[in-house]
């Protein structure tokens, strides 16, 4: 696992030196994830350079090292992730009288690059991958990433230059960074408590979404930031509805006994094919069903114990830590768990701004860095059950959803908005009140709860109404200032392919969405934080597609789902140690706002402190924060989405004053550090730019 970065100029004026230390200043800015070697490539004539960083895995030696240059001298490559079937790759190109120095994957993609086109190879790869590849003989520089979205690309424009990197950090390392915040992605982030690609929190930085590349040739590139333009350069070697499409033709015929025995097969070369490493390997195990099966099927083919991890919490209705010893006892892993306090836990959420680099609202971040820091002390790589609920049904707001379906179906919209009304006449905490005296029989929180169906019953459609169930804010154009939500596949039917069921609408979607940008984006940022490779056997495309073609029962029965992971779980796991309900990997974020968060986000969330940033209407969120400190509502969710980015902003984001509210004095600007941007807004906008590379002046721009 690697970090990747690097620039092509518009200007034609910069040295081979310059170009080298620029490369340099960005890679440098992703040493966790990649700290075992560095390197550059610069190409004056063009203004391209590329940055690498590496974490060694497959073939140790120096001929694993990156950049990497073809035979031909035509391509040089930079690379992050790993081909999973590379050695069947390299064995067709050895046939073909392809020649190979070392051992590593990247040198088996390069050459299949160069044999094959780099469209056809990344058809033909099967892991995760994010590389840029610069073509010598055509000028053109290309970006890619891998079919799920393990591994993610920042790409756009900054100074006149068109730069692309794992992180953003890198990005905003080049000299005279601008950064303006995109209150539009803002508005995606407080809805979903993730930004999905291709938006970023920075107005002309994009994402690569999940299976596509961009080829750009350095002539075409456009001056100034416009992705629209980029259209005929981009394309989708492949795409989650690929899969739906294909399943949905060519459906799975075999009954539920043939088809565990199939998706066993399907699975164990999935993980056998992760488990090659030259480093030490093992595995993430929470002790649910997915990390569970991938744990089972590593130590069925390992002829030592596999090395295995959980982190516990004290709070009982938090701590999964017991179930995973149980199923690593009985699967024979080498297992260390480690309880976490809640101050320990506390103590991280000051780095989730530095670690995650992007906002990303998932409390479950907290836990997933912290068993990544964990299996760092013992392992390199370390593979995972994240795509299981994806695939399997088995989310539990899948149920969900399909009941409130069908008790919309019962009533009107009229008689929907009117139930609505009478339900939210009724304060939370009353009904909290009212419903108390049915005990065990009521549901935790029933108010909250209440009040949430209350909003669903409005949404016009089902697919509205699943986003709504998950959104964190219902309105968050309202609260986001300036901010337009932007359009997204949970939005736009366009290219949505046709399903049997509402709940494969549901995986769909969220494949497209929340596993990319939400699931894997946290696993990445958290485990190459520590310098951790993890490895995702249930994503493999094999699995993928097979998982597709599964019918629907196979996945969703007796009001449960996963059912076919289950079954095949079952042959090695006794029943008893994982039927249970679903927890999450969570922790009490509601309680400790309440307690020792309190002060840290009364101070992110200070009314002055907002209205003189700008972004957010700070009514809104005062007035939730308010409810929340009171018991009248759990809030926890929304307001974690603002605090995450607020602490973000604080520590990444530009500097932003509105005269208009503050009388900030134009002169109290001078001494704002060069990487910051102070816009003031009185009758017309100004912007503070630093000029030259190590340049301490100013001038004050009209814009």
């Amino acid at each position: 696992m690697c970090g990747i970065a690097g620039f092509v100029g518009l200007r034609t004026d910069y040295p081979s030196e310059r170009l080298a230390a620029l490369a340099r200043r960005m890679s440098d800015q992703l040493a966790h994830r990649g700290p075992d070697d560095a390197g550059i490539f610069v190409n004056e004539r063009a203004q391209v350079g590329l940055g690498f960083r590496r974490l060694a895995i497959i073939d140790l030696s120096p001929e694993g090292h990156q950049p990497m240059r073809s035979p031909s001298g035509r391509y040089h490559l930079v690379f992050n992730g790993e081909i999973y079937n590379f050695p069947e790759l390299r064995d067709e190109l050895e046939a073909q009288g392809h020649e190979f120095r070392g051992r590593s994957d990247t040198e088996a993609l390069l050459a299949a690059i160069e044999a094959w086109g780099l469209p056809k190879a990344l058809e033909r790869a099967k892991g995760m991958l994010a590389l840029a590849l610069w073509d010598e003989e055509r000028r053109e520089l290309s970006l890619a990433r891998d079919r799920a979205g393990k591994k993610p690309v920042y790409y756009g424009w900054t100074n006149g230059r068109f730069a692309f990197a794992s992180e953003l950090k890198a990005i905003r390392a080049l000299p005279a960074f601008s950064p303006t915040i995109n209150r539009d992605a803002l508005t995606l982030l407080l809805r979903h408590n993730y930004i999905p690609a291709p938006y970023s929190i920075y107005e002309g930085i994009f994402k690569l979404r999940q299976g596509e590349m961009l080829t750009l040739p350095v002539e075409a590139l456009p001056p100034r930031p416009d992705y629209n333009a980029l259209d005929r350069y981009r394309r989708r070697y492949w795409a989650w509805t690929d899969a739906v499409r294909a399943g949905a033709e060519e459906p799975y015929e075999g009954d539920a006994q043939q088809a565990c025995a199939d998706l066993e097969r399907c699975l164990q070369g999935a993980v056998r094919s992760r488990m090659v490493a030259d480093v030490p390997l093992g595995a993430l195990l929470s002790g649910g069903i997915d990390s569970s099966i991938v744990a089972a099927l590593m130590q069925n083919v390992s002829p030592t114990p596999v090395k295995t991890f959980s982190i516990g919490f004290h709070e009982k209705d938090y701590n999964e830590a017991g179930f995973a010893k149980q199923v690593a006892a009985h699967l024979g892993t080498d297992h260390t768990e480690l309880y976490v306090s809640p101050r320990e836990a506390m103590d991280l959420i000051p780095a989730l701004p530095a670690i995650y680099d992007e906002p990303l609202a998932d409390v479950s971040q907290i836990p997933t860095h912290m068993v990544s820091r964990l299996a760092r002390k013992h392992v390199t790589v370390a593979l995972s059950g994240d795509g299981g609920d994806e695939l399997f049904a088995g989310y539990t707001r899948y149920l969900l959803a399909r009941k409130l379906l069908r008790l919309r179906s019962l009533a009107p919209p009229a008689a929907r908005g009117a139930l609505a009304a009478l339900i939210e006449r009724v304060p939370a905490q009353r009904w909290d009140a009212l419903l108390r005296p049915l005990g065990a029989l009521a549901p935790s929180a029933p108010g909250d709860k209440l009040h949430k169906g209350a909003d669903l019953l409005r949404s016009p459609d089902p697919v509205a109404l699943y986003r709504d169930l998950f959104s964190q804010w219902r309105n968050p154009g309202a609260v986001v200032n300036g901010g337009v939500e932007p359009p997204t596949p949970l939005t736009d039917a366009t290219g949505r392919p046709p399903v049997a069921d509402f709940v494969e609408r549901m995986m769909q979607l969220d494949g497209e969405t929340y596993l990319p940008e939400n699931i894997l984006m946290k696993v990445d940022r958290a485990s190459m934080a520590v310098s951790l490779e993890v490895r995702c056997p249930l994503l493999d495309p094999d699995v993928i597609a097979f998982a597709w073609r599964l019918p629907l029962h196979f996945k969703l029965r007796d009001g449960r789902g996963k059912w076919l992971l289950r079954r095949l779980l079952y042959r090695y796991v006794p029943e008893q140690l994982i039927e249970r309900p679903k927890m999450g990997f969570d922790v009490p974020i509601g309680r400790w706002l309440r307690g020792n968060l309190r002060d840290w986000a009364e101070d992110l969330l200070d009314q002055d402190k907002l209205v003189r940033q700008g972004f957010l209407e700070p009514q809104a969120i005062r007035r939730r924060w308010r409810e929340h400190l009171q018991g009248i509502r759990n809030w926890q969710y929304p307001l974690w989405n603002v605090l995450m980015f607020q602490a973000w902003l604080e520590q990444s984001g530009p500097t932003v004053f509105d005269i208009n509210h503050h009388g900030v004095l134009l002169d109290s600007l001078e001494n704002l550090p060069m990487a910051d941007v102070a816009v003031i807004k009185e009758g017309g906008s100004y912007e503070k730019e630093a000029t030259g590379h190590h340049s301490v002046s100013h001038r004050w721009q009209r814009i």
